[in-house]
């Protein structure tokens, strides 16, 4: 039945791609792996197609701790394409299809990729067009088999309708399969800070697939689950929530290269989705949309986003049991399963380390470890941390201890229990009070007539600061408004991907409605009925499209840029 999980017969020790598509074919081969807008594929035909296309790809010179760069929307052929990169020992590298020209080619270097495959056109782009922009001349002497002073290390560039089609032997991709080893590489995953530059985080086969492993009974993925995911492929939450944990369940993953909300809904009504998994806000475009209360959505069990679930499958405001992550540990290190409603008194917390995991709270100046209860430094160990980061020496990203410092704030309670508070690098003090915007954001975003908030601080009087907030106002019932940017946090994965869902708390709520605000006195006032006075903004911009937030290519709200719009225009 959807949800059962039922134990892998991978052998112990040897989490890796070739070992996993094995398992997959010998249990499930005629399930469907992969369900498209398009089309589907089997088990069976995923690890097929992926072995054919691997000796293709060995064949043009691909092989162990080759980077191969992938710039492609969601599908079957973006799964494919990986499959057969990794399988053979290739370190896989997705690559955004938002980044500009500029921010591209700075990938390519950091993660030194040398082979780039990228799709001919997606979404009015045309990636080679880019890559031209970036560095004249790139494409043409690339693809004539010279290497370019810009990007030394790229030697091949290929088109994703236009691989190589030479083959090489069958034993030599068995002999590679059979040398790809838990401590390899398996993908170089780009996450960006909210005003610093990208960082290339790296995962091996073994880290990320117990990762993967280590959530599924929280995310209530198993085998026989109809599992819906949004997010890109090239995020962490499509990849290791969607993809690989399709994988490792034996479930089957469906998803979309361009979500639309029609178009979406018909899709899950049609598949008979069991699972919506996503951001909070891509559920809530569903459920806003005209044709979402005559789609059939019986199917979804109530581990699902809560906006697109009967009133009667959700829970109450703050109740519902969240899961919490990064990319640096390729997803969610922390939760409790998705369809329970957490304990009396922990809503709100991220619930308890996954097994294994390893949470130290500690001072943020000096780095010691401090006593339950007390508020400090997250820190992570345990096997699913990322090996490294890409130009960045081991002491330079873990402690002595073997400790990832995260720049998180929380506190871990005498349960066990995680709270988030914010980012360190967040938090600023108003008249020597200390204030999160985290906090600040979820009690906007439960204001009536509130579709999201993002709040930082600007320069207030005699030198000091003041609490800044961009609001997007919710739609008046009954009105649509065009899809908004793939969401909140996702590189991250913090309170992002299947993190605190807030969509319930104010379905129906209009800007100008009964229940509503009405302008900025309304804000302020509702605003100080939840917050202490200091951390009340003093600094307002009421925006209607979800667009005019500013984000990076990486979809996460830029924090820079977010502060001077505020400054300049917020009142």
């Amino acid at each position: 039945m959807p949800g059962e999980r039922v134990p892998d017969e991978r052998a112990p020790g040897e989490p890796t791609i070739p070992a996993l598509l094995a398992v997959r074919r010998r249990l499930d081969s005629s399930v469907q792996a992969l369900v498209s807008d398009e089309d589907a594929i089997t088990f069976a035909g995923l690890d097929e197609a992926s072995r054919r296309l691997a000796a293709r790809l060995v064949a043009a010179g691909v092989g162990r701790d080759s980077r191969v760069g992938l710039v492609m929307p969601n599908g079957i052929d973006w799964a494919v394409l990986a499959l057969a990169v990794t399988r053979v020992g290739g370190v896989l590298v997705p690559l955004s299809t938002l980044l500009r020209p500029p921010e591209l080619l700075a990938q390519l270097r950091t993660a030194a990729v040398t082979e780039l495959v990228v799709v001919p056109r997606f979404r009015g782009r045309a990636y080679l067009d880019d890559l031209e922009e970036a560095v004249p001349g790139l494409t043409e002497q690339v693809r004539g088999g010279a290497p370019h002073a810009e990007v030394p290390s790229l030697r091949r560039l290929w088109l994703s309708g236009d691989l190589p089609t030479g083959a090489a032997p069958g034993a030599v991709v068995d002999e590679l399969e059979r040398s790809v080893r838990p401590a390899d590489d398996l993908v170089i995953l780009f996450t960006s800070g909210s005003s610093g530059g990208p960082k290339g985080v790296i995962h091996t086969h073994g880290n990320a697939l117990r990762a993967v492993e280590s959530g599924l009974g929280a995310r209530r993925i198993g085998r026989g689950e109809r599992l819906y995911i949004p997010m890109p492929f090239f995020w962490t939450g499509g990849l290791g929530g969607g993809l690989l944990s399709a994988l490792v369940a034996g479930a089957t993953l469906l998803t979309e290269a361009e979500p639309e909300p029609a178009r979406t809904l018909r899709f899950l009504e049609r598949e008979r989705v069991t699972l919506f998994r996503g951001w909070p806000d891509q559920a809530a475009r569903l459920a806003a949309h005209p044709d979402f209360a005559t789609t059939d959505l019986s199917s979804l069990r109530p581990a699902s986003l809560g906006a697109v679930l009967p009133p009667g499958l959700r829970a109450g405001p703050g109740a519902r049991a969240n899961l919490f992550g990064m990319t640096e540990t390729f997803g969610p290190y922390c939760g409790s399963p998705l369809d329970t409603d957490l304990p009396a008194g922990k809503h709100g917390s991220c619930g308890r380390p996954f097994a294994g995991v390893e949470v130290r709270i500690t001072d943020p100046g000096t780095g010691a470890p401090l006593p339950p209860g007390t508020e400090g430094e997250i820190r992570l160990r345990g096997p699913n941390l990322m090996r490294g980061i890409r130009g960045r020496h081991r002491a330079d990203v873990f402690d002595a201890d073997g400790f990832y410092p995260t720049a998180d704030a929380g506190v871990l309670d005498e349960d066990g229990y995680l709270w988030y508070r914010g980012r360190l690098d967040d938090m600023f003090k108003v008249k020597g009070a200390t204030v999160y915007p985290l906090e600040v954001e979820a009690a906007l975003r439960a204001l009536p007539g509130v579709r999201e908030a993002f709040v930082t601080d600007v320069a207030g009087e005699a030198g000091g600061r003041q609490v800044a907030a961009l609001v997007v106002a919710a739609l008046p019932e009954g009105e649509n408004r065009r899809d908004g940017p793939d969401g909140p946090d996702g590189p991250d994965g913090r309170a992002g991907p299947d993190g605190l869902d807030r969509a319930d708390d104010r379905q129906g709520a209009g800007r100008d409605g009964r229940d509503g605000w009405h302008g900025r006195a309304g804000l302020v006032e509702q605003a100080r009925a939840r917050l202490s006075s200091f951390k009340v903004p003093t600094r307002w911009l009421v925006v209607n499209d979800p667009h005019d937030v500013p984000r990076l290519a990486s979809g996460k709200v830029d924090g820079g840029a977010l502060r001077r719009l505020l400054q300049e225009k917020g009142a």
